[in-house]
């Protein structure tokens, strides 16, 4: 009799347990920072393989993006890291799975940076539907979105390198492949078109690596409206996809209390997990063309190495509070101008010093993402 309980416990148990947690970061321009001899540092000032000192902070998933072109992106976002095509990623992703990290493929449906400001149509697929009909336009583009995400799938699977994890779309809050899957997350209008695109996506994805979790990557996580609305209507679509992925930014998207809601509000309107694919801040504005002042963005945490730290405790002690949560990743945490330069214009809100190359505070605290 005690043998049957303990087994039922066991069951019971094991029922209950949290689906495994992602700790990781997007580490895209990593390739380009050691090919630049760039001395990754501890926090005490010991160089060390950067890998190994992502292993030793508890991470264990990495994201890369991946572009369809980038050589046709204007200079300036080249100058800001934009780079990253097939070649460059299968070699990336093959260090990745060497050195015992899970992998999350981003697919930029752009040859540029795709975030909610600009989703472009690539050069090739937008030069081949010129002069189509609105039918056809999108039927060739929705055969381009499912081909790419196809033959890159099994491109990588070919080099031992299987994503874990794949974004279909990064930051798609507004649709992709602009104008002709543009939307209005609280609008109506176009959604079948998008879901066009989603669906060849996903239909890709499931065929060429069937184990692997489909997110869908959004960023409005200030707005419910435009986030549940959202979610809600690719519920509506009948899209299949496992994780919905959010980008928080406390300077864009509201306080942590606020990510919190928001949090809440998925877990009773879907039954999805959710990854926050994308997080950082500032410690600094130094060398940064963007920042109008030194306090920009100041006044929800101090533009200080000890004000990323405080955000970054915060936000892990919420999330941990929220089992729904399955998923964080730091954005471009492996920024490091301490070397030869690789970006023109620093951005500061990686997870090493750009002046010393050493590991920042803010690291230690992603360990405590349970």
């Amino acid at each position: 009799m005690k043998k049957y309980i303990f087994i039922l416990l066991a069951l019971i148990t094991g029922a209950g347990c949290h689906a495994q947690r992602h700790l990781g970061g997007d580490i895209s321009l990593l390739p380009t920072y050691m090919a630049n001899g760039t001395e990754f540092k501890t926090n005490d000032g010991k160089t060390a393989c950067p890998y190994d000192i992502f292993k030793e902070s508890g991470w264990n998933a990495m994201r890369v993006r991946l572009f369809v072109n980038p050589d046709n992106a204007p200079q300036d976002n080249k100058d800001e890291g934009v780079c990253q095509d097939l070649g460059y990623v299968i070699n990336l992703c093959k260090q990745i799975k060497k050195h015992d990290f899970k992998l999350m493929l981003d697919f930029h449906y752009s040859d540029t940076w795709a975030d909610p400001g600009k989703q472009f149509t690539p050069k090739s697929w937008d030069e081949a539907i010129k002069g189509k009909s609105r039918d056809e336009q999108i039927r060739m583009l929705a055969d381009s979105v499912y081909n790419h995400t196809y033959n890159s799938l099994a491109a990588l699977k070919a080099a031992g390198a299987t994503p874990d994890l794949i974004q279909v779309g990064n930051e798609i809050t507004f649709g992709t492949l602009w104008p002709t899957g543009k939307v209005d997350p609280t609008k109506d209008d176009n959604w079948d078109t998008l879901l066009t695109f989603l669906h060849a996506g996903a239909k890709a994805c499931r065929e060429a690596c069937p184990e692997a979790q489909i997110i869908i990557h959004t960023e409005h996580a200030q707005d419910w409206a435009a986030t549940g609305g959202y979610y809600d209507k690719l519920k509506k679509g009948g899209l299949d996809y496992d994780v919905i992925g959010l980008s928080y930014y406390p300077m864009w998207h509201g306080t942590v209390d606020h990510l919190g809601v928001v949090l809440d509000s998925i877990r009773t309107e879907f039954d999805k997990p959710v990854m926050i694919v994308e997080t950082a801040f500032y410690y600094s504005h130094k060398n940064d063309k963007w920042a109008t002042d030194p306090n920009k963005d100041g006044d929800t945490y101090p533009i200080t190495v000890e004000g990323q730290r405080r955000f970054t405790e915060e936000l892990v002690t919420m999330l941990n509070r929220h089992d729904n949560v399955t998923g964080l990743f730091w954005w471009f945490p492996e920024e490091n101008e301490s070397g030869r330069p690789v970006i023109k214009s620093w951005i500061n809100r990686g997870l090493f010093d750009n002046e010393t190359g050493k590991a920042l505070p803010a690291m230690e605290e992603l360990k405590e993402f349970k």
